[in-house]
């Protein structure tokens, strides 16, 4: 009997899951992110062709949080084949945790120069609610940010994966589920500010929130994330978790028929997908200075899908390609023809629906295995039509 190879330690395999391309690429991202970004902003003098702004900082520093978002997607709809139009709702449920956390870092500094938010001074709050308390711990928020959407994601698809509700249906219950809670949201009385939500921060660990080397450091913190999340990704859909989700996408019933229950899977993939969502609100709120419910808005949650669609399902890298090929679009779009974003939204979704099916990502891939081909080179088909002399 051939005996079996000892086991690899966790770490040994997961950064292997990249592979020797996979982190010469991440390395030279993170050169870019950790090294030439803050000398280029903090260094290089403004009026230096070379200086990178403020604006760059910020709109990058958000892309890259939405790039995040696009990678937990298609972990569930390219990997496991579960289409979710209320992943916005757990972007915007890690936002607003960390936004009590710099509400509370605000003080007396604010309008009504009072220990309680501004909102809450204007709608006559006495005190704190209840699931305000221990908002202003650093430790605290960030056990809120990752349990809370981790948790009602898990509630939720646990009933919904055990009553086997899939496709078309399962996406609209959890759009149905980000609307209400955007209207939730949006009453004064639930206690997060209604629809002006939190905004006007001004500080995070002691640290002035507009500050530049404080937006450095939470754009090199988003890139991070965005590379440490491919890496769990990548090892996920290369183990031998990933090969069972992507067989329950393509045949579940044969799946349970061999022994498998899909539901464990499916909730793992989904809970863990709401928790890196939760993730990138949680470092998106203080780069862009507010939080509100729209946010939830179904309009968002649906551009979070056509990011993954435009980039290319069940690629990875793809999603985050197509979250900063949409998201710069839409920065120039909603400047120059702001009437026009949401038409080009949809015929871009179009487009890549009917002739994009695997994206940009596939795009690239059949053009360079169209230049790879030699020229001359006999067809399969025309080489098994060949007639015999």
């Amino acid at each position: 009997m051939r005996p079996s190879l000892p086991r690899q330690p966790f770490i040994v395999r997961l950064a292997c899951a990249f592979g020797v391309r996979g982190w010469q690429m991440a390395g030279l991202f993170l050169a870019f992110a950790l090294i030439a970004v803050p000398v280029m902003h903090l260094v290089v003098p403004p009026e230096s062709p070379l200086h990178l702004s403020t604006y760059f900082i910020t709109l990058t520093g958000k892309i890259l949080c939405y790039a995040i978002v696009a990678v937990a997607m298609d972990l569930i709809w390219g990997y496991g084949g579960i289409l979710s139009l209320g992943h916005g709702l757990f972007f915007a449920l890690g936002g607003y945790a960390f936004g009590m956390y710099l509400m509370r870092q605000i003080g007396r500094d604010g309008s009504y120069q009072s220990d309680l938010p501004d909102f809450m001074v204007f709608l006559d709050w006495p005190e704190l609610p209840w699931f305000w308390l221990g908002s202003d711990s650093i430790l605290w928020v960030a056990l809120l940010v990752l349990v809370v959407p981790a948790l009602i994601a898990f509630i939720f698809g646990y009933f919904a994966f055990r009553s086997r509700i899939k496709g078309v249906y399962f996406s609209i219950i959890t759009q149905a589920l980000t609307y209400a809670s955007m209207l939730l949201f949006f009453r004064n009385e639930t206690g997060f500010g209604g629809n002006n939500g939190f905004t006007d921060f001004k500080r995070i660990l002691g640290f002035s929130i507009t500050a530049p080397e404080t937006r450095v450091v939470l754009f090199a913190l988003s890139a991070l994330a965005l590379v440490a999340t491919l890496l769990l990704a990548r090892y996920l859909v290369t183990s031998r978790f990933g090969r069972v989700l992507t067989a329950i996408r393509d045949a579940e019933a044969r799946v349970m028929f061999i022994g498998y229950d899909p539901l464990w899977y499916k909730l793992f993939v989904w809970t863990l997908s709401a928790l890196l969502c939760a993730l990138a609100g949680a470092l998106y709120v203080p780069q862009v200075g507010i939080i509100n419910p729209s946010e939830m808005s179904v309009a968002n949650s649906i551009e979070i899908a056509i990011w993954v669609a435009v980039g290319g399902r069940g690629t990875l890298i793809g999603p985050v390609l197509g979250a900063f090929l949409v998201n710069l679009a839409k920065s120039w779009f909603t400047v120059s023809f702001p009437e026009y974003w949401l038409f080009f939204l949809g015929t871009l979704f179009i487009v890549a629906t009917l002739y994009l099916p695997q994206g940009v990502i596939g795009l690239y891939a059949r053009l360079r295995a169209g230049r790879q081909r030699p020229p001359g080179n006999p067809t399969v088909g025309a080489a098994s039509g060949a007639q015999p002399s």
